[in-house]
């Protein structure tokens, strides 16, 4: 198997390429010697694993940069979407064939005041309680979230928070890699 990929690796197959190589060898891959573009780049990175029915299988990430650099982020988050997503058990090589594989790359947080500030077609929403630190993140453009509101409804579901509580706020952008 590939020992490093290439410097000019797309964001979605480095997220296959590290997946494949744990499932099978139980082994990290290692990143580009000097990864160009986006991977390049200081960010937080979401990797999502979908069946070919477009189903979710996995979804871990960042929100603020963790690695040096967007290429170890995506390493490191698309196998811990492969493995770690408690909501599903972990990926085995038989399925490896069947995933389509999405990474979004998100720009820094900004803090807004809610709701009127938000869009999901455009950003993504963070909420964090102020009394006990509960959060929730939600990435922009999410299948079947088509207005504010639903939005707003699902990332306090997500949290555990009741409409109304008190929460802080913050919004960001994402650069989307998809269907690789």
């Amino acid at each position: 198997m590939l020992e490093r990929p290439p410097d000019d690796i797309s964001p979605t197959a480095l997220a296959r390429l590290s997946v494949e190589r744990f499932i099978r060898e139980g082994a990290e891959i290692t990143p580009p010697d000097s990864p160009i573009g986006i991977l390049a780049e200081r960010a937080g990175a979401f990797v999502t694993l979908r069946d070919i029915q477009g189903n979710l299988r996995g979804c871990i990430g960042t929100i603020e940069p963790a690695c040096l650099n967007v290429a170890e982020e995506i390493i490191h988050n698309a196998i811990s979407a492969a493995i770690r997503d408690p909501r599903f058990n972990p990926v085995i090589a038989g399925e490896l064939s069947r995933i389509v594989y999405g990474v979004d790359v998100l720009s820094q947080t900004e803090p807004v005041r809610g709701q009127e500030d938000l869009d999901p077609s455009v950003y993504g929403v963070i909420i964090e309680a102020t009394e006990d630190h509960r959060r929730a993140v939600l990435l922009p453009r999410i299948e079947g979230i088509e207005t504010v509101d639903e939005q707003w409804n699902a990332v306090h579901q997500k949290a555990g928070l009741r409409i109304g509580d008190h929460v802080r706020v913050l919004r960001f952008t994402v650069k989307r890699f998809g269907k690789d």
